[in-house]
């Protein structure tokens, strides 16, 4: 069974006050009507000692926002620009979301909380600064999702809802609002280093470059990397670690982002930021999940490519501080580094020991065959087959009759007719029962119907190119 996150003391942080002045700005929160407490993540609460908050402080801190004790005395909007759809702008940041606090974890990583939905900012535009209900409950399924198949996301840690009426051109409107709390590693984005680079601030570039590699360690470069002893090619080179096993473990989840602009990715590695997501109805690399994505840019299959252009991005900005040719050869790791990621996250869900990489690809792309003749999900496969079971005369089950079950495989788990999943159809019939009748039930039964899944998956692969403090 997968353990569950170790419970610390409170262990305030504020680092990011090193570099408050120049990576963004003080802003208040909205002032809402109403707090009412929807979702609270006790088991994450624990894991940065906020656990024994009762529900009046909880809603205090993290739905009016008052400071909590030693941190940030007041709310930080990021700056950064970024690629939307390939497309530079510079007009972007947290336009409805700040960083709230930071604190570590029992295992010494910095943590942050993050909001969406808590107000308008100096970068809001034209927006309101406010999430929907609807959009948090979403983001709490997806990170529930993710979390328990292995990928390194946010954790929705909180959702208040706030009492107004949204007017939304994708939800029937009015809507209802709710400001929502994530906890995750870091908030420093690709779009952070690029409005860098178009300031032409060079040395806030390498302040930057310092603060991630203090703030999110990983190894160090191939012995045989040019510069492999420069701060921007270390970094470089972290990145793309984190970036290649990121995308290969969305696609051994059958999940689809949507948005995968550089604004959106972020420099830990972590998944975050939801929107239109969707996980695959069947294995198709052109299903996409945005609506307004009318050419397929970040349709499923394309996403290693995206993530990939997008670490060329940061690539580009790095320029400012090393030469050319460390960084493509940071670039250059990708690939393998992705399939090498496929290969063991792939097997890790499917419940069987590798058998090498080559024999693992292999495996993979009969899998993904099956999948296509079959019309199949991703989580209706990888639950029929768990542990090597059902292996038919299909090529696919040929192949999973060579490979040995992993412990844990054979739990009664199972046996069970199918596995959780939130499908578009499931996560409208969770919605609909809160929008018409202010029924939770669906919403928390799914939870723990997910949190099940990811206790009987066992330990996942640890994220790549990050360590320990």
């Amino acid at each position: 069974m997968r353990s569950e996150p170790q419970a610390s003391v409170y262990r305030p942080d504020p680092r990011i006050e090193t570099i408050a002045d120049w990576i963004g700005d003080p802003v208040p929160a909205a002032d809402f009507p109403k707090h009412e407490l929807r979702f609270r993540n006790d088991r994450w609460a624990r894991a940065v000692g906020l656990d024994n908050l009762d529900d009046a402080q909880w809603v205090s801190h993290l739905g009016r926002f008052e400071p909590l004790p030693g941190n940030l005395p007041q709310p930080l909007a990021l700056r950064y620009h970024g690629h939307q759809f390939r497309s530079y702008n510079p007009d972007i940041g947290d336009g409805r979301g700040f960083l709230f606090a930071q604190m570590r974890d029992a295992d010494q990583r910095l943590l942050d909380l993050g909001t969406k939905g808590s107000g308008r900012t100096p970068y809001s535009r034209d927006g309101d600064g406010r999430l929907t209900l609807k959009g948090a409950v979403r983001e709490i399924l997806a990170t529930e999702m993710l979390e328990a198949l292995g990928v390194n996301t946010s954790k929705t840690f909180t959702v208040i809802e706030t009492g107004e009426s949204l007017w939304r051109g994708d939800e029937p409107s009015p809507t209802r609002s709710a400001v929502l709390v994530r906890l995750s590693h870091g908030h420093i984005r690709i779009g952070s280093f690029q409005r860098l680079l178009a300031h032409d601030e060079k040395d806030l570039m390498e302040a930057l470059v310092a603060y991630c590699l203090e703030t999110y360690p990983g190894g160090e470069p191939p012995a045989d990397a040019p510069a492999r002893e420069e701060p921007a090619v270390i970094l470089m080179h972290q990145v793309v670690e984190r970036m290649a096993d990121l995308a290969a473990s969305w696609m051994v989840a059958g999940f689809v982002h949507g948005v995968l602009n550089t604004d959106n990715m972020n420099i830990s590695g972590e998944s975050f930021d939801y929107g239109p997501w969707r996980w695959l109805p069947k294995w198709d690399p052109r299903f996409t999940a945005a609506y307004f994505d009318h050419g397929g840019l970040y349709a499923f299959g394309r996403q290693p490519e995206s993530v990939l252009w997008n670490c060329g991005q940061l690539a580009v900005a790095l320029r400012m501080l090393t030469d050319t040719e460390p960084l493509i050869a940071a670039l250059d790791r990708f690939g393998p580094l992705y399939q090498q990621a496929m290969a063991r996250r792939f097997t890790w869900r499917l419940g069987v020991e590798s058998r090498g990489l080559e024999a693992d690809s292999t495996l993979i792309q009969s899998a993904e065959r099956y999948m296509v003749e079959h019309e199949m999900a991703p989580d209706a496969f990888f639950f029929t087959h768990r542990g090597g079971r059902k292996a038919d005369d299909h090529s696919f089950g040929e192949l999973l009759k060579g490979y040995a079950p992993a412990a844990g495989s054979s739990a009664d788990f199972w046996q069970n007719d199918e596995s959780p999943h939130i499908l578009i159809d499931e996560v409208e019939r969770i919605w609909a029962a809160i929008d018409a009748d202010d029924d939770w039930a669906p919403l928390h039964k799914k939870v723990s119907e997910i949190r099940e899944l990811g206790r009987n998956l066992d330990e996942p692969p640890e994220p790549c190119g990050l360590r320990m403090i």
